[in-house]
């Protein structure tokens, strides 16, 4: 946990949103302009917003990031109905070296945003009849030792499983084989570490729950995660620089650092997906975010579904739906976000679907200052995103 208390942030956005606001405004109504915006299946021209409001919202997301993220090593993009109105690479894929500078094309590792994926995949096989949010793990995993644990407990970090980061560094696990998402399984039988509390009584981070997910997608479709996350979603969706790693990728993925540019090796946990191991760009993952609007894979019902809070135990504005963190304000505004944290990869993935708004920001080397991109919210709607709060640091 960390708290944010820089109220300069919000001064330098509040300065520069009104001046570009007063500058476009005083020039009279210019029409549309053809601008590049990426829709649900490829990145097309078309006319969207009018120049005044495309340079409103450009210069203002310009100031913030300058000043937020000036010392980035990554990459981040804005969009408003699909149009990017900011887009920029900052920095190396190895900064140490600093060698290879980041383009558009290059993937990082999405770290816990790739859970929206798993969730999403999760509830494409429920849309489609094929498996059912109640059903008990027993129905995927015979016998499983923790019993009255549900697909939605999973989805929504209700299931009070151990966290496979911490139980298997506990019980000695050997650190120099690589842990797989049937180890993750066969562990809970043999090792059985305690639950963290009694099941489905209330909300505890926890990746096990998608590591499991990955493993009933599997069996649900008969097909690797991979596999099925690429001919569901990437391939129609044209996400051309997005898969999920494996071991035969580490020589051609992207690295992730320390603030102080160490590199961190391969390590034992990192085989495990469905919780990490997507790797994306802010390209790639806009055209996710466009087609998580009904009409393209979803119902609107199964997308009401997933950004919907299902833990009440605590009084509190943040809650998690199936997948998707989301903060409720007293005005009725509801943000949509996850962020990621996995070795020195720092990401954030924020949906403003009132207004159906965008800021994506993927880094490679430590940077917690990514968290705090939320506060761009406040350009598009009152989302009192400015103030102190308290921000989670976990993923």
């Amino acid at each position: 946990m960390f708290l944010l208390k820089n109220k300069n942030l919000f001064l330098i956005l509040t300065i520069a949103g009104a001046s570009a606001f007063f500058s476009c405004n005083s020039q009279s109504q210019k029409p549309p302009v053809t601008k590049t915006v990426v829709d649900s299946s490829a990145t097309v021209a078309v006319n969207m917003l009018p120049k005044a409001e495309y340079d409103r919202y450009h210069n203002t997301a310009k100031h913030f990031f300058d000043s937020l993220l000036k010392d980035i090593n990554g990459s981040y993009l804005v969009a408003k109905d699909g149009q990017v109105v900011l887009e920029k690479y900052v920095g190396f894929i190895d900064p140490q070296r600093k060698k290879d500078s980041i383009t558009s094309t290059s993937a990082f590792h999405l770290a816990s945003v790739s859970k929206t994926f798993t969730a999403m995949a999760t509830l494409k096989l429920w849309q489609d009849g094929r498996l059912r949010l109640e059903d008990d793990l027993t129905k995927y995993f015979p016998n499983f030792p923790y019993p009255g644990v549900t697909v939605k407990m999973l989805l929504t970090h209700r299931s009070g499983l151990p966290n496979y980061v911490h139980y298997l560094e506990s019980y000695h696990w050997d650190k120099r084989k690589l842990v797989t998402n049937e180890d993750v399984l066969s562990t809970l039988y043999t090792m059985h570490p305690p639950l963290q509390f009694a099941t489905g009584k209330h909300f505890a981070y926890c990746n096990t729950n998608y590591a499991l997910l990955a493993l009933i997608i599997e069996k649900v479709s008969n097909m690797k995660y991979a596999d099925f996350l690429s001919t569901t979603f990437f391939k129609p969706l044209q996400m051309n620089d997005t898969y999920v790693y494996n071991i035969s990728d580490s020589l051609t993925a992207m690295p992730s650092f320390e603030y102080n540019n160490r590199r961190f090796p391969l390590e034992f946990l990192d085989l495990v997906y469905g919780d990490k191991n997507v790797y994306s760009t802010v390209r790639d993952m806009l055209k996710w975010d466009q087609a998580l609007y009904a009409g393209k894979f979803f119902q609107q019902a199964t997308l009401d579904s997933a950004f919907s809070p299902y833990s009440f135990e605590k009084n509190g504005k943040r809650n998690y739906g199936l997948g998707w963190r989301m903060t409720f304000l007293d005005n009725g505004k509801k943000l949509l976000y996850h962020n990621g944290w996995w070795h020195g990869n720092n990401t954030a993935f924020i949906r403003l679907i009132d207004e159906h708004a965008t800021i994506i920001v993927l880094g490679n080397k430590f940077n917690k200052r990514i968290y705090q991109s939320k506060k761009l919210a406040d350009m598009f709607g009152d989302y009192q995103q400015h103030g102190d709060f308290e921000e989670e640091g976990a993923p």
